[in-house]
């Protein structure tokens, strides 16, 4: 047996998310693309989230990124000397057999289009709720291009505290630019962060690492109930309207599965602020009974609508989903127009070009 190599094990793990990345950053959109790659160098580097990046250095970096990339985009992904011998990347179970009892934690997945994660933090707390086991991360050691604040892989749930926060850190300046979104203002509002930034950062973060627990339980739920053929449908209708609309339909369902009830149960208005402020898109179009509900609670601070629209919504969109699987098991790869046709909204005309002026 080897002797424990955190270096080692660190180093794989980042090759792994380089790796990764090489493969997968030339699918996001220009705009994604420089957003992420920012905050990938403010981790890197440390730089407090208030503070404003050297743009000379980020864009030397970005150059020599893109030249490590080309050189290991072919490459294997590898995988990690541990004491009891090298595990494969993707072995989650294992590699965190021998990581939590020394104070780690560790995944290795796949996320949206496919795109493998990988992860290595500290571990700030592990409990199971609803016979899932949930890991809670704090600070990170190695990570990805993409960091996703929950992930949900084979029965366990991580919370990656570090990541909720940068993204709380980006949901927030993004509202100072424009402050159209009144539910993000109400939930700001409900932290000081016009006194002291950090300390409003680190309430915001805390409380919302209990949301994300809920939402990746009534996904862990959802997908319970759905079974196997969910996957295979999304993947028939990757990359359409269709696969948006399956998306948002499933979210629907572990959302009054789980969130719902549970930051109603909570009662913290802050949260239940937040959840609405990101209720947007295709969900926010599908149900928007729940945004009515929302703005009664604003207007009487009574919890019965959003009580009543949870319960509603939970056989509502647990029938959809069930009868989106059952258009999928009928149609097969052709199921996406189906689909589109009988849940997604209804697009308003575009109004017709004017004519031009004529001129004499």
């Amino acid at each position: 047996m080897k002797d424990w190599n955190f270096g080692a094990v660190l180093g794989a793990v980042q090759r792994n998310c380089h790796i990764s990345d090489a493969q997968y950053a030339g699918d996001l959109t220009l705009c994604t693309f420089l957003l992420k790659m920012r905050e990938l160098y403010r981790w890197e580097h440390d730089i407090p989230l208030t503070q404003d990046m050297p743009k000379g250095e980020v864009g030397d970096w970005m150059n020599a990124r893109g030249r490590l990339w080309d050189d290991i985009e072919t490459a294997a992904f590898e995988p990690l000397p541990l004491p009891a011998g090298e595990v494969d990347p993707f072995e989650v179970r294992a590699v965190n057999a021998e990581l939590v009892p020394r104070g780690l934690i560790y995944s290795g997945g796949y996320g949206r289009q496919c795109k493998p994660h990988f992860f290595l933090g500290q571990l700030a707390r592990h409990e199971q709720r609803h016979g899932f086991d949930v890991y809670v991360s704090a600070c990170e050691y190695a990570r990805d291009l993409d960091a996703p604040p929950g992930m949900m892989l084979d029965g366990t749930i991580f919370v990656r505290a570090e990541a909720l926060k940068r993204w709380l850190w980006e949901r927030y300046e993004e509202w100072r630019w424009n402050r159209r979104n009144e539910a993000m203002g109400r939930a700001i509002a409900c932290y000081p962060f016009e006194r002291d930034t950090e300390a409003a950062l680190e309430a915001m973060t805390a409380t919302e690492v209990e949301s994300v627990i809920l939402h990746e339980l009534g996904e862990a739920r959802a997908d319970a109930a759905l079974g196997p053929d969910w996957p295979m449908l999304l993947a028939a209708v990757m990359r359409s309207r269709a696969e948006i609309v399956a998306r948002a339909v499933r979210d629907l369902y572990a959302d009054c599965l789980s969130t719902l009830p549970g930051l109603i149960e909570r009662g913290e208005p802050a949260a239940i602020h937040f959840y609405f402020a990101n209720l947007v898109g295709m969900r926010r179009k599908l149900f928007p009974e729940l945004a009515a509900a929302y703005r009664k609670w604003v207007e009487t601070g009574e919890l019965a609508a959003l009580r009543e629209a949870a319960s509603l919504g939970l056989e509502r969109w647990d029938e959809a989903a069930q009868s989106v699987l059952a258009l999928y098991r009928e149609r097969g790869d052709a199921v996406g127009a189906e689909i589109e046709a009988r849940y997604a909204p209804k697009e308003a005309p575009k109004p017709a070009a004017a004519e031009p002026a004529c001129r004499s």
